[in-house]
């Protein structure tokens, strides 16, 4: 008989409230916890808290505190990755970010769901499948990332983005839910912002 966990990380349904899963999301409070109360001038040791919490990191990486998690060993950076303040990462289920990749401040990003039917929601059962974020994107503050979405090469995804779809690569895509609004362009090298030259 497949535990709690098993069925988490396997995205079938699962009771959170596990007594293993619970000890294991306490435990990663408490890191975020260290990790939060630490001196701004030490990255170093921060980094160490962080990099002993996820998955997989790589040599060069920055979060700005606070930063909060569910479990963390879900959770695998590229490098050059940064995270502005307020980040939040749900990861019941894999959160694998490729390399060059900004949040802006208040990027959540959610694998974990509940059932629609509220009979089952109100037993506790909850769902968790991936999320996939692509190399060289840049997510805008207050973005929500649902369960299940992936994100593809050098895209930005605007400011109050709700993500409920999988958004493709190379394009600027904004909104609640989230759409395309464009592809990136060769133009976009002469500009950094609304036609402001280099």
């Amino acid at each position: 008989m497949a535990t709690e966990k098993e069925k988490m990380l396997a995205q079938k349904p699962y009771i959170a409230s596990d007594p293993e899963l619970a000890a294991e999301r306490i435990l990663a409070q408490k890191t975020c916890f260290q990790i939060n109360s630490t001196s701004p001038e030490l990255t170093e040791e921060r980094n160490q808290l962080l990099s002993s919490l996820f998955g997989s990191t790589k040599n060069t990486f920055y979060i700005e505190p606070p930063f909060h998690c569910d479990y963390g060993y879900n959770i695998s950076i590229g490098e050059n990755f940064y995270a502005n303040y307020n980040c939040v990462i749900l990861d019941c289920a894999e959160v694998i970010i490729g390399d060059n990749v900004m949040l802006a401040p208040n990027v959540s990003i959610f694998t974990a769901g509940h059932p629609i039917d509220a009979e089952k929601r109100n037993q506790g059962w909850e769902y968790a499948i991936p999320v996939s974020i692509g190399n060289n994107v840049w997510i805008g503050g207050n973005t929500v990332i649902n369960p299940g979405i992936s994100i593809g090469d050098n895209t930005i995804i605007g400011s109050g983005s709700v993500l409920t779809k999988d958004i493709p690569a190379g394009v600027i895509a904004a909104g609640n839910p989230c759409k395309v609004i464009r592809q990136v362009s060769d133009e976009d090298k002469l500009y950094y912002f609304k036609q402001r030259k280099f």
